[in-house]
């Protein structure tokens, strides 16, 4: 019975083809996996699709284009402008001057003059006093008042003239002014001044 059916089918018009005894794994149609940069191609064209959207959306609300150059504010236009009306307002001679003026240094005003020096007394100087009152001895005693403060010269006397109608301090120079005016102040005496009728450099005439 079994090689009845084997004869029945080498005898089948038909006969065996490569159908009847496939290959094993995938033959004809099916396909390799694809390459990483085949697969990734579609999301690389989706990004740049919106980039250029993107630009086109951004150019069209602000009305600038990425490489089209800003123009200058109005306000560096208003700075400029004075500037320039400055320059032309000018004469030739006036930006001469400005560009050839040499620097000098500053004038001295009188704040910055150096102070007059202080008088100097000098209690070396001779200084005579006088007793034109009627007290004996009046003279000397001042005369101890005057060698208490440090001077060195000075010496009692009697009146020889006229005596003036009050206590009195006399210079015969200029140079002896301060000096004369610090035996005052160690005497008491308001009245200073200068003389050429004075016994002494510096002379003291004591009447009351």
């Amino acid at each position: 019975m079994a090689s009845n059916q084997v004869d029945q089918a080498d005898k089948s018009p038909q006969g065996q083809d490569e159908f009847d005894n496939p290959p094993r794994g995938p033959v004809g149609v099916h396909r390799g996996p694809k390459s990483l940069g085949v697969r990734a191609l579609p999301y690389l064209i989706v990004v740049l699709l919106a980039v250029v959207c993107g630009i086109g959306v951004w150019a069209g609300v602000s009305g600038i284009l990425p490489w089209q150059q800003q123009k200058p504010t109005s306000t560096t236009q208003v700075i400029r402008k004075p500037s320039a009306s400055k320059d032309s307002t000018s004469t030739p001679s006036e930006r001469n001057e400005a560009t050839t003026a040499p620097s000098t240094p500053p004038a001295q005003t009188p704040s910055q003059t150096p102070p007059t020096p202080a008088p100097v007394v000098n209690r070396n100087t001779q200084v005579l006093v006088v007793n034109g009152t009627r007290t004996s001895g009046y003279a000397a005693s001042k005369r101890q008042v005057l060698v208490n403060a440090g001077y060195g010269a000075v010496t009692a006397s009697n009146p020889t003239g006229n005596l003036p109608a009050a206590n009195v301090v006399r210079y015969q120079n200029e140079a002896d002014k301060a000096t004369a005016q610090d035996v005052a102040n160690q005497l008491g005496i308001a009245q200073v001044e200068q003389s050429a009728a004075a016994g002494s450099p510096i002379e003291v005439v004591l009447v009351q």
